[in-house]
């Protein structure tokens, strides 16, 4: 088979790429070259949760690569066969968990038995998804297409400093599957609920951000506060989770030195009036990352309330390497995705 060639600064020109790269490279069995690796970021290349995500990918399948190394612009990526295992995972930094699982977990749904990881890095840091979404949200949407997995937290982990840990069983999908992907329909009746983490932080924080979301207008029904008393080091985060009978949407603000608790709030709240004023049955973070499971059975469709550059982005690199298609219908505040053969 061809390599397949990816230029990084495709799109949004993010880590996003290289990691939907590494997964359907593993699963095709197809080499992989990509360039301009996170072109668009501020400091582009490999960084230590990139570079875990390509170790990942060559341990799940016995895998060779060129040009891994801090600040490398250029990965080659030879995959062999996905094999099932246990396999452990050390980022080494406050990089990600939940992202690195995101690099893995497609292939080993396709491996003959189940398989365990654990990955120890950051399980709730900015401008990735914490645990909680990948365990409330992502996990039973993926569940509707026939992909069981489970995961446990075993220690929190907060950006800067890192340490936490997750634990994950994967389970094969069946070869015979009829799971299809089909969330287009919103709910109707939910409950708005919040859960709040601080670590390591004064009370105060906790009791004004509780406060402020009391005021929000937000009719929500329960707020949780977790104490978090096995993290490394301090941390803050304001969810916002909108839940009914058969799946959660979690939305999260991340506090942070500097940021007040009403920037937070605003930040989250926003979040979900956004959501909730669409219509649309899923939210935009859920959106790109459910589209590499629907091209397991070539169908499968959902709403969503935006067209993110992620999303665009990662239906052109899933192009080049499956004969799959995805159509983009806009209603109104909506846009439906479905997965379509070639």
């Amino acid at each position: 088979m061809e390599t397949v060639f990816i230029d990084g600064s495709t799109g949004e020109g993010g880590g996003q790429i290289l990691r939907t790269s590494l997964a359907l490279s593993c699963i095709t069995g197809r080499d992989l070259h990509i360039e301009n690796i996170r072109a668009a970021r501020r400091n582009p290349g490999l960084a230590k949760q990139h570079l875990s995500c390509v170790e990942a990918a060559c341990q799940i399948c016995s895998g060779r690569s060129q040009g891994a190394a801090r600040g490398s612009t250029v990965l080659d990526f030879y995959p062999g066969s996905v094999q099932s295992g246990n396999f452990d995972f050390d980022i080494g930094s406050a990089g990600s968990v939940t992202l690195v699982i995101q690099t893995v977990l497609p292939a080993l749904s396709l491996a003959s038995e189940a398989s365990t990881v654990s990955v120890t890095g950051g399980t709730h840091n900015p401008m990735a998804p914490p645990f909680d979404f990948l365990c409330e949200t992502f996990l039973p949407a993926i569940g509707t297409g026939g992909f069981w997995s489970s995961c446990k937290l075993i220690k929190h982990g907060f950006y800067p400093a890192g340490g936490g840990k997750i634990t994950f069983e994967v389970r094969p999908r069946a070869k015979q599957s009829q799971g299809i992907i089909n969330l287009c329909e919103a709910s109707r009746q939910f409950q708005i609920k919040s859960r709040i983490y601080t670590a390591k932080l004064p009370a105060h924080i906790a009791q004004r951000q509780e406060r402020l979301l009391e005021q929000s207008g937000l009719d929500i029904q329960d707020i949780e506060h977790v104490e978090v008393t096995d993290s490394d080091g301090p941390g803050n985060c304001a969810m916002i989770r909108i839940c009914d009978n058969k799946r959660t949407t979690v939305f999260t603000a991340f506090g942070m030195r500097g940021k007040p608790s009403q920037e937070v709030i605003s930040e989250v709240v926003s979040l979900a009036e956004d959501f909730l004023a669409s219509g649309a049955a899923i939210d935009h973070f859920l959106a790109d990352q459910l589209l590499i499971y629907m091209t397991f059975s070539r169908a499968g469709c959902y709403a969503t309330n935006e067209l993110s550059s992620h999303l665009l982005t990662n239906i052109e690199i899933i192009k080049k390497f499956l004969d799959v298609d995805f159509g983009i219908k806009e209603d109104g505040q909506i846009y439906r995705i479905s997965c379509l053969p070639a």
